[in-house]
């Protein structure tokens, strides 16, 4: 039974409201899970949908990716941004099916220790997949939350442990309570509590929302960053990778040089990739995909 008014009336909504999403469907298994909360980091559902499937019809368990080379890995990426996410979800894969006999382990604990994988993707997969009682806290529930109980537009820009007390006081102690509590909290914040244009009207729990009941106040606190894209390191770093995604085998240097217009730019770009494991030096110039 519920344990609240607003977790009541969350529920119910999220019942009317929330969208089919495959993940979040039954059948949906651990791995798949894992898959999802990896690929939504700071990228939409429906750019995430059309990977998310490809992705698990090629690699339905972690063994599955594990027995892969991890260039494939960021080739089926794509364009879904932040390629490092490919590698860890690769990482994490070898690490299940060499530690855990190709099972997503199933405490927070567990799940912690897998490389590329923080405390939120930790938190998610063991509330949903296995409906353990843990505070999740992405950017959407952190809105929800300080709205709904600190009277404020936005959080801090750094989580903090007073924003994490006043999660773990709401959540209720069932596992499975606790993870519809915080998926609907997700919903709410993706959906009706959206950072810029929240429609307070059709909110189910907008009558004991502290924000609401103190006039709406504007926020206050430190400036918010704005991310930008064009230009960038990250843009840069995409052409490199787009580039090697649609070749089998090396890329000269020549052909690496055509994609960006700034010298010092794709050479600052083209070093981080092989920093980070998502590129290899082939030799006499060349790179490719790991």
């Amino acid at each position: 039974m519920p344990s609240s008014p607003a977790e009541s009336l969350l529920g119910e909504w999220y019942e009317r409201s929330a969208r089919d999403l495959p993940w979040r469907r039954p059948d949906a298994g651990a791995w798949a899970i894992l898959v999802s909360e990896v690929m939504l980091q700071q990228t939409p559902v429906a750019r995430v949908l059309p990977v998310y499937q490809t992705w698990l019809r090629r690699w339905p368990t972690p063994s599955a990716l594990a027995r892969e080379q991890v260039g494939e890995a960021v080739r089926l990426w794509g364009r879904l941004g932040y390629p490092r996410r490919a590698r860890r979800l690769w990482l994490a894969a070898s690490a299940i099916d060499a530690e855990f006999d190709g099972s997503v382990p199933s405490t927070y604990e567990a799940l912690r220790s897998l490389p590329g994988v923080g405390d939120y993707t930790a938190a998610a997969v063991a509330a949903f997949a296995h409906r353990r009682r843990t505070v999740i806290l992405d950017t959407n529930v952190r809105r929800v939350l300080t709205r709904l109980f600190g009277g404020a537009e936005y959080p801090p820009p750094g989580l903090s442990a007073a924003e994490r007390r006043v999660a773990d006081h709401h959540i209720p102690d069932d596992g499975a309570e606790a993870a519809r509590w915080s998926i609907a909290l997700m919903e709410l914040g993706a959906l009706v509590c959206t950072a810029r244009r929240p429609r307070c009207g059709e909110c189910p729990v907008r009558d004991l929302c502290t924000w609401r009941s103190r006039g709406y106040p504007a926020y206050d606190g430190p400036p918010r960053r704005s991310q930008s894209y064009a230009g960038t390191d990250r843009q840069c770093r995409g052409r490199i990778l787009s580039l090697l995604r649609d070749r089998e085998g090396p890329v000269s240097q020549e052909e690496v040089n055509m994609v960006w217009k700034e010298t010092a730019q794709l050479e600052r770009a083209l070093a981080s990739l092989i920093c980070d494991g998502l590129v290899v030096d082939s030799g006499g110039g060349a790179v490719a995909l790991p």
